[in-house]
């Protein structure tokens, strides 16, 4: 949020200088993030100065350009060529001297000294559009004759420098939503301090009705949706380009102008805080104004020009006909003023903040509005904002207010009734303060105190103040103003002894993330809510096992996922549309299933169960000189995989693998232990790359975290190195083509428990000599006995029984 220094004077007689007063913005809770200097005419006009056109001669080598002197109030004149059709001898002009920088939008243009046509140019005789003054390039800007000559341009043009507050305004601060809401919290600062400070609200003094000749009925019919709404009608009034000191007002914050009557509500709101809105009172229909809701699927056009379909809970400011404004968030693009309006009704209004807050998002439209009244504006100053604002319109843009205030309140909203105790101050404060001074800040604070006794304090909060509902929310008041940096620092050393869980799933999941990192690998954080669209034709998730959002705020955050894997490939989507096209990724989320139970409102219903997903895309690696480009494989991302289970100290080898059947895999394969799934990677189908418009190939693991905690081997500290030597054995087997090495493998483990460590494959043939639908298996089997030396005898009696069991199990033949 952008706050004027110049503007924060008019409410607050500050004589500081304005770095001393962002810290203590920042010390009181409004962090000034960033100090900007702001001027009206970028420049300043720095190095312009007045001079006189002393004579004026045609160019002899260009028809369109005129040789002048000019005389800067210097022992010699300036010899300028200028190519303006109106300059002549006798004019007093603004020069731009040699060295001067001229600012063109974001371009600089640093005026030398040279030739022109064989004609020396010691300067530039200015148009106002070069300068900034305006947007007129029809000729060089001609000044009064008695000008006097050599007045530095900065001097003569009131040039209005600012500086420019970047607050970052907490979502609980609505108070501090305006100029004179800051200036209120600096106030209570220096009031505490005991300084003689004054707090200016512009007066309204003047406000009076001029007629009643037009009367604009209004009717709340959603009454939750808007708890006030008050408004005024002008009539005369002239819309046109609003004065220099509001343009800069606004232009200081970042606000384009507008025309009169619109930037008045816009300075309004910077102002008060108060979201202000002006219609045309020629369009609203039937003389009678309806706040209500409108049916789902209405159209209405905005102020952008877009075409938007309402939901029915979208609060809407209608006439008699059809809705004119999205309420606290966007108006109509037919009802808004325009310079052909006379006669406006002006809305001052409380809408419930989580309506707009909905409507806000639904629409995907943040304005200066919505970011208010979202937060909640103060409703008792509504009437304050609407005064003030109407006699801004009529001073500025003229005019006769032509009705009575228009003020629906039904329900007033009334201030916070909160019991605080002085003892609960002193212990969550950690510094006893003395109660007068406690009462003093709630008095700056506009707290009221009920009732007082030596124990307690009953106090009433405005409702304003959204924020300080319970007694911990006035302490946070009391600390802030007191000061953070007076509470000191005490020298005991409070702890308690917290165990960890065993295993320390968190300390794992980092141990993998640095493990991944250190790969090469980036980490992806995507949205936990996502498209339902995603699962509603889906052969793996049914659709009444998603957890739905009720309320959502779009269609694109309705369900919790059910899977990493969309949120992943939507990263990978992105990477590729921005020529990332190498890509190598992992994220650890959470995934969250409905179980169908009798009991609707369980929590036991809800599952929610970690994962970690790796994607991978592209190539391995970049071509260089010295290397070519070798793509991403589905065994890459099995190396990966078992990386890390051998990190996690599993023994790969132990793992039973099968061929996964999901369909999310063109191919793939599982890892299980104990019947409980650690793993499913492989290729994903097409069918799901096209969702996402990806046209490489896309390899994924979705590794199930929580069983990989639960199964997690016990590890010894140390493990001594047998003595004793390993043997390795050989056997290439004739089989079926059918058969898989998993099946291999686990028979060979089921077949010697005792001193099989490992089963390898080192050669696989295929041939029609070997026969039809067979292929040839050369494997490796490493064999030892940690007490002994095996012997011979026990090597090949193992190896025997080995070869039986896969002649009869499997169907092999000895080779």
């Amino acid at each position: 949020m952008k706050i004027s220094y110049n503007q924060l004077k008019q409410y607050i007689n500050l004589e500081l200088d304005y770095k001393e007063t962002a810290k203590i913005l920042t010390d009181i809770g409004l962090e000034v993030e960033g100090i900007n200097k702001y001027e009206s005419i970028k420049g300043s006009l720095g190095g312009l100065v007045i001079g006189e056109v002393k004579t004026c001669e045609k160019h002899p080598n260009a028809d369109k350009l005129s040789v002048t002197k000019v005389d800067i109030g210097k022992e010699e004149l300036l010899s300028i060529v200028c190519g303006a059709p109106n300059v002549a001898a006798g004019q007093k002009v603004i020069v731009a001297t040699v060295g001067t920088i001229l600012y063109n939008d974001e371009k600089e243009i640093k005026i030398k000294k040279g030739k022109i046509r064989g004609e020396i140019s010691q300067g530039m005789i200015c148009a106002e559009d070069e300068i900034g003054i305006g947007n007129s390039h029809d000729g060089i800007m001609v000044l009064p004759s008695d000008t006097k000559i050599g007045t530095l341009a900065k001097n003569y043009f009131d040039i209005e420098k600012d500086i420019i507050f970047e607050i970052g305004l907490t979502p609980n601060r609505a108070d501090a939503t305006s100029h004179f809401g800051v200036a209120r919290d600096l106030y209570v600062y220096f009031k505490h301090k005991g300084e003689q400070i004054e707090l200016k609200k512009p007066s309204i003094e003047k406000f009076n009705i001029d007629n009643t000749n037009l009367t604009i009925s209004v009717e709340i019919e959603n009454k939750e949706a808007c708890k006030r709404y008050a408004g005024v009608t002008i009539s005369g009034v002239e819309i046109k380009e609003s004065p220099d000191w509001l343009k800069n007002r606004l232009k200081a914050i970042g606000l384009a102008p507008i025309n009169n009557v619109v930037d008045i509500t816009n300075f309004v709101l910077h102002e008060t805080g108060q979201p202000l809105h002006a219609f045309d009172a020629d369009m609203i229909k039937g003389n009678k104004v309806i706040v209500k809701t409108m049916p789902a699927g209405s159209k209405f056009v905005t102020l952008d020009e877009k075409e938007r379909e309402l939901s029915e809970e979208d609060l809407m400011i209608c006439n008699t006909k059809e809705g004119m404004c999205i309420a606290g968030v966007f108006g109509g693009a037919k009802s808004g003023v325009t310079k052909n309006t006379k006669k406006i009704f002006l809305e001052s209004a409380y809408f419930n903040p989580i309506f707009v807050r909905k409507t806000s998002k639904r629409h995907v439209l943040q304005t200066d509005s919505s970011f208010r009244f979202e937060r909640g504006v103060d409703p008792n100053n509504i009437i304050y904002a609407l005064k003030r604002a109407s006699l801004l319109i009529k001073e500025i843009a003229g005019g006769e207010l032509s009705s009575n205030i228009i003020d629906i309140y039904p329900e007033a909203i009334k201030d916070f009734r909160i019991e605080v105790l002085y003892s609960h101050i002193d212990r969550l404060i950690g510094k006893k303060i003395q109660q007068k001074t406690i009462k003093n800040i709630l008095n700056a604070l506009e707290i009221k105190i009920i009732e007082s006794t030596t124990e307690k304090l009953i106090l009433s909060v405005p409702p304003y103040r959204v924020d300080v509902t319970r007694e911990a929310d006035i302490i946070e008041e009391i600390l802030r103003i007191y000061g953070y940096n007076n509470i000191e620092i005490g020298t005991d050393i409070k702890s308690t002894i917290s165990y960890a869980p065993k295993p320390n799933e968190n300390s794992f999941r980092n141990t993998i993330s640095d493990f991944l990192s250190y790969q090469g690998f980036s980490e992806a954080m995507s949205n936990s809510l996502t498209k339902s669209e995603y699962y509603e034709k889906s052969d793996i998730y049914k659709p009444e096992n998603t957890v739905k959002i009720l309320n959502a705020l779009s269609s694109d955050l309705c369900v919790m996922r059910r899977s990493l894997l969309h949120g992943c490939l939507e990263a990978v989507a992105y990477n590729l549309n921005h020529k990332n096209n190498n890509i190598k990724l992992y994220e650890f989320g959470n995934t969250y299933y409905l179980r169908k139970s009798e009991i609707k409102s369980s929590v036991n219903n809800y599952n929610e169960t970690a994962h970690l997903a790796i994607i991978l895309s592209g190539n391995k690696n970049s071509s260089n000189w010295n290397n070519t480009e070798t793509k991403m494989d589905f065994f890459y991302l099995k190396s990966k995989v078992e990386s890390i289970f051998k990190r996690l100290n599993f023994d790969t080898e132990k793992l039973k693998t099968d061929e996964t059947s999901s369909s999310i895999f063109a191919y793939g394969i599982k890892h299980t232990i104990n019947n409980k799934l650690l793993v499913e990677l492989g290729l994903v189908s097409n069918k799901y790359l096209s969702q996402f418009g990806i046209e490489q190939d896309v390899y994924y693991a979705d590794i199930h975290w929580d069983n990989i905690i639960k199964n997690l081997p016990v590890v010894p500290t140390f493990r001594k190195i047998s003595k004793f030597p390993k043997v390795r054995r050989d056997l290439a087997l004739l089989l079926d083509k059918n058969i898989k090495f998993s099946e291999i493998q686990q028979l060979a483990y089921k077949t010697e428990r005792k001193y099989l460590k490992k089963v390898s494959i080192f050669d696989v043939f295929e041939s029609e000599k070997i026969g039809k639908n067979k292929k040839s298996y050369a494997l490796s089997f490493i064999l030892q006995d940690k007490t002994k030396t095996l012997k011979d005898r026990q090597i090949d009696k193992i190896m025997k029984k080995l070869q039986t069991n896969f002649e009869r199990q499997l169907g092999a033949e000895l080779r």
